[in-house]
């Protein structure tokens, strides 16, 4: 591939980094849960709790960034976002009191917020015939960011003596150093994106349309007058749950419940994302032969795999049986998100399409901002057995919807 081949794809290449780096830092807080609570004294219920503040922030900003890219264009948003989130990042590097660190998770949670909702309208526009493989391909690099960052973890608390020696000239905590290069790079980027894309986009790209209709809250309240969109919006909220509330406490669960060293438990975490290169199959194959077959099949082996999950430490399958597990509810969750958006844009009014996502997407990581707070205060009263069996209820309810919604289309 040529180098101006590849210039063909620098919208995609940027705002896939700027999302990498996005999900790098909000995928390398549950692996350091147990440094959090080593650190500062706090029970599961209590980071559970920061890293919901985190999902909250996250989700507050779908909506605002989607209906304020409609009236200003995406680029000044997503600048903004990565702006924000690495700026967040940086004041983490910083030696401070628990109260601090929840503060700077809010701010990193509103600056990643800003991105996704704004990311998908703008790469269906710029690649308008292969928005599923495009999707697929910004998903993808996305969720590779969970195989680094459990690895970056690993890494930077079991540091060889060279790193170690370059960790101990920082304040506080050696992970404080993964923070600073996440907040580095953000920043970057985010330069980077606002002064190369401007020029690159479509006409209509990074604009409002002047003569078409102004959407106003009221607008995107109708959306859920049509019935097959509402229950569209529950497959994507008990999905959110699900998958949220077993990537925050996989680790932990993992360790505990399983019975898995803490290092092992942490590669295995990174082992949800390793296959995320379903999204690229996912997407390009529901642009052939439809969305809902494809959705259907994805949440079904999600939902399967977080019952088999629930079920592992009474059976003893070992590590390799557990690494099946959950390789199998990677695979289905990523390859749901990349074919859930290409369907939104789908279903959605073009002049409601920014907004719109944004509705959906609130709603979305809202349930999946609550799932970390309602795991770890399951798991502090009954075991995090019982919240995992929540999980997997979730995931099985919006599997069904979806396939209700494939036999009525």
């Amino acid at each position: 591939m040529t180098l101006r081949r590849i210039g063909n794809y620098d919208v995609l290449i940027l705002v896939s980094l700027i999302w990498f780096l996005g999900k790098f830092v909000r995928y390398l807080f549950p692996p350091l849960f147990e440094s959090l609570q080593a650190t500062y004294g706090v029970s599961n219920a209590v980071v559970g709790a920061a890293f919901t503040g985190f999902m909250i922030a996250y989700a507050l900003m779908q909506f605002p960034s989607g209906a304020v890219a409609d009236r200003i264009g995406p680029v000044r948003v997503i600048v903004a976002g990565a702006s924000v989130a690495g700026l967040g990042a940086l004041a983490l590097v910083v030696d401070s009191p628990f109260a601090a660190l929840v503060v700077a998770m809010v701010v990193i949670g509103t600056g990643t917020g800003l991105h996704k909702t704004v990311a998908v309208r703008l790469l269906a526009r710029v690649y308008p015939s292969r928005t599923g493989r495009m999707l697929g391909i910004h998903d993808t690099l996305g969720a590779l960011s969970g195989i680094v960052a459990p690895a970056a973890v690993v890494l930077v608390l079991s540091a060889p003596p060279s790193l170690a020696v370059l960790l101990d000239r920082l304040p506080g905590a050696d992970w404080r150093a993964l923070f600073l290069l996440t907040g580095i790079a953000a920043v970057a980027l985010a330069l980077a994106f606002g002064i190369r894309i401007p020029g690159r986009l479509p006409s209509d790209a990074d604009t409002e349309d002047d003569d078409g209709p102004q959407p106003g809250a009221i607008d995107y309240l109708r959306l859920f007058r049509n019935p097959r969109f509402s229950a569209f919006v529950l497959v994507t909220v008990g999905f959110g749950f699900a998958h949220n509330g077993l990537v925050a406490f996989l680790p932990l669960y993992l360790s505990r419940e399983v019975g898995l060293p803490t290092t092992t438990a942490n590669l295995l975490y990174s082992l949800v994302f390793a296959v995320t290169l379903a999204q690229l199959v996912t997407g390009e194959l529901s642009d052939r032969i439809g969305r809902f077959p494809v959705m259907v099949a994805t949440l079904g082996l999600a939902a399967t795999a977080l019952v088999a999950l629930t079920a592992l430490p009474g059976v003893g399958v070992g590590t390799i049986g557990t690494a099946v597990v959950v390789a199998a509810f990677g695979i289905g969750s990523h390859g749901f998100q990349p074919v859930r958006s290409v369907y939104l844009i789908e279903v959605l009014p073009d002049w409601l399409a920014g907004g719109g996502l944004g509705v959906v997407r609130t709603l979305l990581m809202g349930a999946g901002a609550l799932a970390p707070v309602v795991v770890g205060s399951i798991a502090d009263v009954a075991g995090f057995r019982p919240a995992f069996a929540l999980l997997a209820g979730s995931m099985g309810t919006a599997a069904l919807v979806a396939g209700g919604l494939w036999l009525t289309e």
